[in-house]
């Protein structure tokens, strides 16, 4: 099987690869996630999230400095869609973060739906 492509939505990278969001750990575990993910295999701590759109995942990654999301959808042939790149701040994912990554999801795909 060939390895996906990432296809970043919104500000998800830059979310992603900033120092003040996810710190270096944070970043190194989430690249050898989305790795996995890129190569058809299971993130090691993950959760549907289906709320957001159909096929919509999100990597966990718990560390000293906190607990940080990825959400992603993987389903489509072409990519990995990462939609969303957070520091949970509370025990429950925050409205603002799901409205967010529905509203990505919701771009991606009408992109894909162009000719």
């Amino acid at each position: 099987m060939a390895e996906k492509q990432l296809a970043w939505a919104g500000s998800s990278y830059k979310d992603l690869t900033d120092d003040d969001t996810f710190p270096m750990e944070a970043r190194k575990v989430a690249g050898q996630q989305l790795r996995k993910i890129q190569r058809g295999d299971e993130p090691d701590d993950w959760k549907p999230f289906e709320e957001i759109g159909a096929g919509t995942k999100e990597i966990r990654i718990k560390l000293p400095d906190g607990a940080f999301r990825v959400m992603y959808v993987a389903k489509f042939p072409e990519a990995v869609y990462v939609l969303h790149c957070f520091k949970k701040k509370t025990q429950r994912t925050s409205q603002q973060d799901k409205d967010l990554a529905k509203q990505r999801y919701k771009l991606v795909i009408q992109e894909r739906s162009k000719p």
